[in-house]
């Protein structure tokens, strides 16, 4: 239970540090940088593997890249899709 815990509160930090770094807003708060914060640790250790310092089974380096990843793809959809 504390794992998942750990699971949830890296994947928000995550989420909401590539946010931050990109300087965009991850659309749904809190439980959309949970999700960005997952999604793009699993996309970054598929894409990059496992190497960098290591939190909850997260490997921070990757994790971040692909959240960077997927909160930037995510952006452009969502500013393509207010145009039309």
């Amino acid at each position: 239970m504390l794992s998942f815990l750990w699971y949830l509160i890296i994947g928000g930090i995550l989420g909401w540090l590539a946010g931050a770094i990109l300087g965009k807003d991850v659309p749904f708060g809190i439980p959309g940088n949970i999700i960005a914060g997952i999604v793009g640790a699993w996309i970054g250790g598929n894409l990059l593997g496992a190497w960098g310092p290591q939190v909850s089974d997260f490997y921070i380096v990757p994790a971040l890249i692909g959240a960077i990843v997927l909160v930037a793809i995510l952006s452009l959809i969502l500013k393509s899709m207010n145009r039309a």
